[in-house]
């Protein structure tokens, strides 16, 4: 294949493109993406587990085969709190070093039915929560990648391969994506399978993607879930309905984010958009210390078992939110369920006046050190209310490191977002 990108480089979607037109080979693929690896790893740090061999037995196996999908031979990077069968799945914590899952998680499963290369495990925080892992980011190696998609956020940052799982149960898809400056997508609650993943939140945890590219993000999930595939062809006429909700949380953004998203909705109004300012209703400025509250509850249970057994294995961070949730009454988490019911009614409203919403993806750029993941207020609230969410790179913090601006669409409406979101992704970067 000719391209002026290193193969480790390139998109999914062209990888896949030149692989189904018998230019490229999976095989050539991986090893670019292992060397890389190679090359990298010990700085980076963004991988639990990987068996370049059995990555490369895979690829050969695909490339005598012919193609099944737009994943067939491509690499995909599996988030450590998501089983694999044929490599080690330890949840980010030592209860769990060396475990063997019987079997794959569903969307494990369905990357190999599709013809997808499992490529390893990447780091996740302890149990998907705000323990950090060895991550560092790979744009400073002296500051947090973000959490808990870690390893995953990072591996596609620095080009060891173009698409990873990453999950989401407060804002630990978009947050690491932000910090990293790529594509975070989380989509709509349970669009891809959950079974396999290690539950902490069964009401709110969600799989999705981090990838470099939005139609990367695109082509993950809708091979996954059957959605159709979106069409980016008409993007360019496209004239989105924007509605810029600073949230009720604006406050804990930094001067930098504040200045930096303003901008963005400036330099998305003169690019054709429609731009308004909006408000949410009163009761939504509950909703992020709702979603501490029923997850607090719903981790105090999920992780009976590693609480009761290895009480000692278990961080002191997360030791004392599982405290606090075992303080959460059934009254309160059905108080809290019964909130963000009604405020998903209300929202739903707001989106037959907006195509999506622009919002922070986190308070600044990636803060320094890695012994904490940085901030998830600017993603409770979304995922509470079940949205799907995508971040895109935009502008630098005063250390340089990347901003991100995150994009919001209604309930259901993932593929609206994907060509939405691209139409803002040129506007602002092109």
């Amino acid at each position: 294949m000719t391209t002026a990108l290193p193969l480790n480089r390139i998109s999914a979607s062209d990888a896949a493109a030149a692989i189904a037109a018998g230019k490229l080979t999976s095989e050539a693929l991986v090893a670019a993406c292992l060397e890389r690896i190679g090359q990298r790893e010990d700085d980076v740090r963004a991988w639990a587990y990987i068996d370049p061999a059995l990555a490369l037995e895979q690829a050969r196996r695909r490339d005598r085969e012919t193609p099944k999908s737009r994943l067939h031979g491509i690499p995909v990077g599996i988030k450590d709190v998501i089983d694999t069968c044929d490599l080690p799945t330890e949840y980010g914590s030592p209860i769990y070093r060396g475990h063997r899952p019987a079997c794959d998680a569903a969307c494990v499963a369905q990357v190999r039915e599709l013809g997808g290369i499992i490529l390893g495990k990447t780091v996740s925080t302890e149990f998907a929560t705000r323990h950090p892992g060895k991550t560092r980011n790979p744009r400073d190696l002296g500051h947090t990648p973000g959490g808990s998609s870690s390893g995953s956020a990072a591996a596609v940052a620095d080009c060891m391969l173009p698409i990873a799982f990453g999950t989401q149960t407060s804002s630990s898809t978009i947050r690491p994506a932000a910090f990293c400056g790529v594509i975070g997508y989380k989509p709509t609650f349970n669009l891809v399978n959950r079974a396999g993943l290690k539950f902490l939140s069964e009401s709110l945890d969600t799989i999705g993607a981090l990838t470099r590219t939005i139609p990367d993000a695109a082509l993950i999930v809708e091979e996954l879930s059957g959605m159709p595939a979106t069409s980016f062809a008409e993007v360019a006429a496209l004239k989105p309905r924007i509605g810029f909700c600073r949230t009720p949380h604006w406050n804990q953004a930094d001067a930098a984010s504040r200045a930096n998203l303003e901008h963005a909705a400036e330099t998305l109004a003169a690019a054709g958009a429609m731009v308004r300012n909006v408000d949410l209703p009163a009761e939504f400025s509950a909703l992020s210390e709702t979603q501490v509250t029923v997850s607090s509850y719903e981790f105090f249970r999920a992780l009976t078992h590693e609480r009761t057994r290895f009480p000692q294995l278990i961080s002191p961070g997360l030791t004392a939110r599982i405290a606090a949730g075992g303080k959460v009454s059934r009254a309160q988490y059905e108080d809290g369920l019964t909130l963000a019911t009604r405020c998903r009614i209300q929202i739903a409203d707001v989106f037959r006046e907006y195509d999506m919403l622009l919002a922070p993806s986190a308070p600044g750029e990636a803060p320094r050190g890695l012994d904490n993941t940085g901030d998830p207020i600017f993603g409770l609230m979304w995922t509470l209310l079940l949205l799907p969410c995508l971040t895109l790179p935009y502008g630098k913090g005063p250390a340089g490191l990347p901003l991100g601006v995150q994009l919001i669409g209604a309930h259901g409406g993932d593929a609206a977002l994907f060509v939405h979101a691209e139409w803002a992704r040129r506007a602002l970067i092109e």
